[in-house]
């Protein structure tokens, strides 16, 4: 079910396999970090986290890191160590989000919560938190560290601000940008900037790096939002529909219901509020939002914190890692074509 997102014809599809060749070797200590660092004497811990973590993720955000490292000029060890805590911060925040969100799907396979049951879930990600931080102290940086553990902290307040404003279809544009931009973004801008500040780089490399993260953040989220809703499953790594299902309030949504008549906003009300979103209702909902451009305008205001994320590095030296960071933007947005 759903509608092909196609806005500007056929093209090449974009691609990040620059980045995964620029990155091949440091990823794979990463991975062998992640896989020791997932162990445990508790049985259970290393069995629900590896569940997740070998489900074929792109790992995107650790890449981010090693790339930004290597931009410039970074020769430690630390932005592996960096870089493994940034995933294991997001295989937490997955690990809670299914619990909250009450998924059954993610990455095409059951969700952790669905085998192992929820309190399992929420403690093995408190448990890979621990561990992230134990390796951000192992680095020795103190800017590192503030940096990543002010995002853990942000990621949380979003997505309690997401709870506070789950079924509300008065929440503003504004409202939810602040949402993603604390449960998405934040984790992209802290994992890209962290290369640069290992590296002892200046703060106006520091700040592009920054600026391209959270920029790249929101434009990710934005697309996840639309695909929701006119993608595959294998695009989202989950099914489908989830987020209407859920009852989650997320940009095109809020377009949707702010441009329609009375009728139509009566018709919102039922399948978020009072949580009536079966197929046919989810068949209606992309019908209304294709007839006020919703889709598309979310890949719009996609498109632009793309290009904002681009003219953050611009102005940064021409570097094999900073044409692949680019890369991932077209990469990100392409995923609608």
């Amino acid at each position: 079910m759903g509608v092909v997102l196609n806005i500007e014809g056929k093209r090449e599809p974009a691609s990040i396999k620059d980045l995964i060749d620029l990155t091949a070797a440091d990823m794979g200590r990463v991975n062998e970090l992640i896989l020791s660092k997932a162990g445990s004497d508790v049985e259970m811990i290393p069995e629900v986290a590896n569940h997740l973590i070998s489900s074929g993720g792109k790992r995107l955000r650790p890449m981010l890191t090693l790339a930004a490292a290597q931009m410039f000029g970074y020769a430690g060890e630390g932005h592996v160590k960096l870089a493994t805590a940034v995933e294991f911060m997001h295989t937490a925040t997955l690990l809670h989000d299914d619990v909250v969100d009450e998924s059954a799907l993610r990455r095409g396979k059951k969700t952790a919560r669905m085998i192992w049951g929820n309190q399992a879930s929420v403690l093995v990600g408190d448990f890979l938190l621990g561990q992230a931080f134990r390796m951000m102290v192992e680095v020795g940086s103190l800017e590192a560290l503030d940096i990543l553990s002010s995002a853990a902290s942000i990621i949380a307040e979003g997505e309690v601000m997401q709870l506070a404003a789950a079924k509300n279809l008065e929440t503003t544009e504004d409202e939810h940008f602040a949402v993603i931009k604390a449960k998405t973004a934040a984790l992209f801008s802290a994992a890209a900037e962290v290369g640069p500040v290992i590296a002892r780089a200046s703060r106006t490399d520091r700040v592009a790096l920054r600026s391209y993260g959270m920029n790249l953040g929101l434009a990710f989220q934005l697309i996840d939002d639309a695909l929701d809703y006119g993608g595959s499953s294998q695009d989202l790594g989950k099914n489908v529909g989830d987020d209407f299902r859920e009852g989650k309030v997320t940009l095109p949504v809020i377009l949707a219901y702010r441009r329609g008549t009375k009728a139509e906003r009566t018709f919102w009300k039922r399948a978020i509020e009072d949580n009536v979103a079966d197929d046919a209702g989810l068949e209606k909902a992309i019908g209304l939002m294709t007839r006020h451009g919703a889709i598309a305008d979310t890949i719009g205001r996609a498109r632009h914190f793309g290009e904002i994320a681009r003219d953050a590095l611009a102005p940064l030296e021409a570097t094999p890692q900073k044409s692949a960071l680019i890369d991932v933007i077209d990469f990100c947005i392409s995923r609608v074509n």
